[in-house]
């Protein structure tokens, strides 16, 4: 069979493999990106792995702004919420430091447990009275 029709049928295969694997609502592609919007800032999240298997879970970030100064530390004013409201805060951040117009990296939580059916993230702004708040579904 020549690889250009191969090549689906094992990428296929490794989908359905990875879902068996780890079940429905784990795999991270699952949760879509979110996008808030306010004070001229962007801030877009997107849960990258926050599988059963995972020990630590991971939430790929990007702040946009051309209006002012992105000195957020994420590592201390984050918070990741199950549904029962308990609060964890993050445990770090891989990315672009603070500054700039522009940061983007990977914000790390200890793994909830038990795995909660649904996901916040709050996010609180410098200058912001609300937090941004992300919500996702994962059973």
């Amino acid at each position: 069979m020549p690889s250009r029709i191969l090549k689906p049928f094992l990428l296929a295969a490794l989908a359905i493999g990875a879902a068996v694997l780890y079940g429905p609502g784990a795999a991270a592609a699952e949760l879509p990106e979110q996008t808030s919007q306010a004070n001229g800032v962007s801030v877009s999240v997107k849960p990258t792995d926050v599988s059963p298997a995972a020990k630590t879970w991971s939430f790929q970030v990007a702040l946009n702004t051309h209006t002012g100064d992105l000195s957020d530390d994420l590592t201390r004013t984050a918070r990741l919420v199950d549904g029962a409201g308990k609060e964890q805060t993050a445990v770090g951040w891989e990315g672009a430091p603070a500054g700039g117009h522009h940061r983007s990296g990977v914000l790390k939580f200890k793994a909830l447990s038990p795995r909660p059916e649904a996901l916040e993230l709050r996010m609180v702004r410098p200058g912001e009275t609300a937090p941004r708040t992300f919500r996702w579904t994962l059973k």
